[in-house]
C-alpha cells in the first residue's frame, strides 16, 4: 500500500508517496492555490498519478500547511466571544509587563483577537488548589448565552480561573454553552492546556477558538476532494511538535498545526539522523517566501518552551500553550526581494514574491529582483530545466529585474546578483547561529540537514562558515518537508501543572502524575499502553525562580539522578547551576507516540559510472570567489559511493546542489548527498 503526504507552503505544494510493497517514491510539485490550498494539492496528486500513483492504493494520507498561522497573521478568523471569571475579562489585554526589547522603550501592546464589547465575566472561582470557592452561576451564563446569541459570533472560548487544575466549571460552561448556542464553536481552554498562567491560557484558548471553524471547513473540503480522486483512508495532519493527528483531532484543537509545515522537515532530519547514526542534527529549511532552521538534540526535535506567535522588537505577540518545535524563521526565501532602503542600503527580504506572480524569470508578471532570479544569472539554476522542467525560466526577465538594482550599485548585473545572495545567506547564517551558539550548541559538532528548493543551493556557502562537520542533502530535498510527514508518527503531548518541591516525599508523586497522564494518552489513542512510545520530562525550577527548564526524566529513576539531570540542563540554558539550592517541580508533560513503521529508507541501485550522470558543465559564479566552470550531474543516474569534487553542481527535480571549490561530494547506500571539506 501506499502512503502519501502533501505540504502546502507559502510558493508550492509539494507531495512524496511511498509505496510500502516496492518502495516506489512518486513525487509532485504545484504551485499553491492561496485562495483554496486542497486545489493545489489535487493537483499534486494528478500530477503524481501521471508516473503510476494510484488513487486506490493509498492507505495514508498526511497534510500539513500554513492555513492556521495564514488565518491569524492575515486576521481572517471567525468572530470570536469570550467567556471568564467576574473580573478577569481584560486578562488577555492587560498581558505582561515585558517588554519584548529589554532597552526599547517604544514596544506596544498586542491587540487582543477579542474585542472587549465581546468579553463577558460569570461568577465562579476555584482556588489554586482546585477547591470551589464560587459556585458557577448558571443563571448568569443563560444571559451571556443571550447576548452572544445576538452578536452573531461563530465562536466562543472558556477561560475560567484555574481550570488548569479543576475543569469542572468549564465543562459544565461549555455543555451549556453547547446546548444553547447550536452551530457556535466552543473551545473550553482546558481542552488545549493544562498548564498554569491566566494570560497564556487565555491566549491559547482564544486564538484556537478563532481559526476553529476556519480549519474544520477546509479539513472537511480536504477531505470531500481527496474522496472524488479516490482516496479513502485513514487522513492525519501534520502538527508542531513534529507528529501526526487525525483530521478530527486536528479540527477540535487546530492550534497544534500553527508551524504544521515545518515541522514536517524536522521529522525528516530525525530519520536521516537515525540512518547516519547522528543523533543530534542542524536543519535547514529554505523554501520559496522564508528560510527556517532547528536542532534535533539526543533524536528528537527540541520544542520551544515559549512559543509566541507575531513576536517582534516593537511587539510581544501572542504567546500559545501549545506543543511548537523550536523554529527560528526568517523572510529569506527563493522569492525575497531585493531593494535599496531609505539609506541607499540593500535589503532581502522579508517581502516576498511568493507564487503569484512569484521572481521575476517565472515570466508571471514579477518585476521585483529576487534570490531566484540571482541564482539563475549566477549559474546555480538551469533555466530549462527547473522543477524538472516543468517552468521554463526567462533570463531576460531576471536580467531586467536586477538592472535597476545594479545601477544604483554601480556594479555590473551578476555582481549584483552575487550581492543580493550574500546578503541572503548572511541572514540564513545568523539564524542559524539562533539555535546553535545562542542556545549552548557548538555548530561544529553538528551535521546540517539542508532542504527546501533553496536549501540545497545556500548550503555549501553555510555550511562552510559555520564550520558544521558536514552536509546532508537528502533525496528529494526540494520536497523534504512532504517526505519528512512520512516519517512521523501519531503524537499527543500532555501537560499537567503541579506545583512541588522535588525531595523524598515527592518522588511517589512524579510517578502518580506520569502514570496518569500515560493512562490519558493510552484513552486518547484508544490503544493500549505497550503500543505507545513515551517521554516523561518535567519543567522545573530553583525555588524563588520565575521561569523554568525542562528536564527530562525517568518516572523510575532515582532522586539524585533528577537532581544532577536538572543542575546540567539548567547550566546548559544559563551558563551556572545552583548545588544544594531547593528545586521545584511545575509543570509535567508527556509525549506520547504510537509505535508504528515510518518510511523506509531503501538502498539506491543505479548502475553506470558518474561519467555517465554527467549531464552539462555551466559557468557558476560564487560570491567572493569569482567565476569557474563546474560540471553538472544528474542526481538521479549517480551511482552509490561516486565522489564528486568541487566546483560541482547536481540536479535533481526539485533543486539544485552547488558543491564549492574546496569541498567533496559522496554519494552514500542511501543516495544521501554528503559534503565535506578538504582544505
Amino acid at each position: 500500500m501506499t502512503k502519501v503526504a502533501t505540504d502546502a507552503g507559502g510558493t508550492f505544494t509539494d507531495l512524496v508517496a511511498f509505496d510500502e510493497r516496492t518502495g516506489s517514491i512518486f513525487l509532485g510539485k504545484a504551485l499553491t492555490t492561496p485562495k483554496d490550498p486542497s486545489l493545489g494539492v489535487i493537483d499534486t496528486i494528478r500530477q503524481a498519478a501521471e508516473t503510476g500513483l494510484a488513487a486506490p492504493d493509498v492507505s495514508l494520507f498526511v497534510h500539513g500547511g500554513t492555513t492556521v498561522i495564514n488565518a491569524i497573521t492575515e486576521r481572517k478568523g471567525v468572530s470570536t466571544a469570550l467567556v471568564t471569571t467576574h473580573g478577569f475579562r481584560d486578562v488577555i489585554a492587560i498581558g505582561r509587563g515585558n517588554r519584548p526589547d529589554l532597552y526599547n522603550l517604544h514596544s506596544l501592546p498586542s491587540e487582543p483577537f477579542v474585542p472587549r464589547h465581546l468579553r463577558f465575566e460569570v461568577p465562579e472561582r476555584m482556588d489554586a488548589k482546585g477547591r470551589v470557592r464560587t459556585p458557577l452561576s448558571m443563571n448568569d451564563l443563560d444571559a451571556i448565552a443571550d447576548e452572544i446569541a445576538v452578536a452573531g459570533v461563530e465562536a466562543v472560548a472558556i477561560v475560567f480561573l484555574h481550570a488548569y487544575i479543576n475543569p469542572a466549571h468549564e465543562i459544565a460552561a461549555a455543555e451549556r454553552l453547547r446546548a444553547l448556542l447550536p452551530g457556535v464553536s466552543i473551545t473550553a481552554s482546558h481542552e488545549i492546556s493544562r498548564q498554569w498562567r491566566e494570560y497564556e491560557r487565555s491566549n491559547t484558548a482564544v486564538l484556537s477558538a478563532y481559526v476553529q471553524p476556519i480549519m474544520a471547513r477546509y479539513l472537511a473540503n480536504l477531505d470531500r476532494a481527496l474522496a472524488e480522486e479516490g482516496v479513502a483512508c485513514p487522513s492525519y495532519c501534520m502538527q508542531s511538535n513534529g507528529g501526526l493527528a487525525e483530521f478530527r483531532s486536528a479540527e477540535a484543537a487546530p492550534l497544534v498545526l500553527v508551524e504544521s509545515g515545518p515541522a514536517g522537515g524536522v521529522a525528516g532530519a530525525v530519520r536521516i539522523g537515525e540512518a547516519l547514526g547522528e543523533a543530534d542534527i542542524l536543519y535547514l529549511d529554505v523554501g520559496g517566501t522564508t528560510a527556517k532552521c532547528s536542532l534535533v538534540r539526543d533524536g528528537r526535535p527540541v520544542l520551544k518552551p515559549d512559543y509566541r506567535l507575531e513576536w517582534t522588537r516593537l511587539k510581544p505577540g501572542y504567546p500559545v500553550q501549545v506543543p511548537v518545535v523550536d523554529i527560528v524563521e526568517i523572510g529569506a526565501g527563493g522569492g525575497s526581494i531585493a531593494r535599496i532602503d531609505e539609506t541607499g542600503g540593500m535589503r532581502v527580504g522579508p517581502e516576498s514574491a511568493g507564487s503569484d506572480p512569484g521572481p521575476a524569470c517565472y515570466g508571471r508578471g514579477g518585476t521585483a529582483p529576487t534570490v531566484t532570479d540571482a541564482k539563475l544569472l549566477t549559474g546555480v539554476i538551469d533555466p530549462e530545466n527547473f522543477a524538472g522542467g516543468r517552468i521554463k525560466l526567462d533570463v531576460g526577465l531576471a536580467v531586467k529585474a536586477f538592472e535597476p538594482l545594479a545601477a544604483a550599485l554601480g556594479v555590473s548585473v551578476v555582481a549584483a546578483a552575487e550581492a543580493v545572495i550574500s546578503l541572503a545567506e548572511a541572514n540564513m547564517i545568523n539564524a542559524l547561529k539562533l539555535v546553535t551558539i545562542q542556545r549552548g550548541h557548538d555548530p561544529r559538532d553538528l551535521p546540517m540537514v539542508a532542504s527546501g528548493g533553496g536549501g540545497p543551493m545556500h548550503a555549501a556557502t553555510l555550511a562552510r562558515e559555520l564550520g558544521v562537520k558536514r552536509t546532508v542533502i537528502p533525496r528529494y530535498a526540494g520536497l523534504f518537508s512532504a517526505w519528512g510527514m512520512l516519517a512521523a508518527r501519531p503524537r499527543i503531548d500532555l501537560h499537567q501543572t503541579r506545583l512541588l518541591k522535588l525531595d523524598a516525599a515527592s518522588f511517589p508523586v512524579i510517578a502518580e502524575a506520569f502514570d496518569g497522564l500515560e493512562a490519558d494518552a493510552a484513552r486518547r489513542f484508544d490503544l493500549p499502553r505497550t503500543s505507545i512510545i513515551s517521554d516523561c520530562s518535567i519543567e522545573m525550577r530553583y525555588v524563588g525562580q520565575e521561569h523554568t527548564v525542562a528536564t527530562r526524566v525517568d518516572p523510575a529513576g532515582k532522586l539524585d539522578a533528577l537532581f544532577e539531570a536538572f543542575h546540567a540542563a539548567h547550566e546548559r540554558a544559563y551558563t551556572f547551576r545552583l548545588d544544594g539550592t531547593p528545586v521545584e517541580l511545575v509543570t509535567f508533560h508527556l509525549a506520547a507516540e504510537i509505535d508504528t513503521p515510518r518510511i523506509g529508507m531503501p538502498e539506491i541501485e543505479t548502475r553506470g559510472s558518474l561519467d555517465d550522470a554527467r549531464v552539462g558543465s555551466r559557468e557558476l559564479h560564487i560570491p567572493g570567489e569569482g567565476a569557474a566552470e563546474a560540471p553538472v550531474y544528474d542526481r538521479d543516474r549517480i551511482p552509490p559511493g561516486s565522489v564528486l569534487e568541487g566546483p560541482a553542481l547536481v540536479e535533481e527535480p526539485t533543486t539544485t546542489t552547488a558543491i564549492l571549490p574546496g569541498q567533496r561530494g559522496l554519494i552514500d547506500r542511501f543516495g544521501l548527498l554528503l559534503i565535506e571539506e578538504v582544505r
